[in-house]
């Protein structure tokens, strides 16, 4: 492809074969100056379908940035909720550890006691001389 130079615009042509140079015309029968005219206006309507398709990339661009913020804001959430959910079974069953803990050791403490009546029992049993 060759630019146009002279105006200063930035139109592109297509070079036209050497048959066509020869003959002054194209394949379809146009002055090479009729053709040349149909691509700028080609151009043009090009112009206008890459602005357009521009337009759209866009304006999906902006379309996939607002998902990924509004993603992101729905994960931080959710990993907020998660994380606040987890330190909640977490404390519980702790808590309910500890209260099994607190039950055995009250019920150590008992079976202690148990076991030392039942000692002094057998031993009474055992030496009817001692006094009580």
């Amino acid at each position: 492809m060759e630019e146009e130079g002279g105006n200063g615009g930035s139109r592109k042509r297509v070079r036209p074969s050497d048959e066509e140079e020869k003959e002054g015309e194209t394949g379809d029968g146009m002055s090479l100056d009729e053709n040349e005219t149909t691509k700028l206006v080609a151009s043009d309507e090009m112009e206008l379908r890459i602005s357009q398709i521009l337009d759209k990339i866009e304006s999906f661009t902006q379309t996939v940035s607002n998902l990924l913020d509004s993603g992101k804001t729905m994960l931080k959430e959710l990993s907020n909720e998660f994380e606040e959910r987890l330190i909640m079974i977490h404390k519980e069953h702790v808590e309910k550890w500890q209260e099994e803990i607190k039950e055995l050791r009250l019920l150590d403490a008992s079976n202690e006691e148990t076991t030392s009546l039942l000692h002094n029992a057998r031993i009474l049993i055992q030496n009817p001389n001692i006094d009580a």
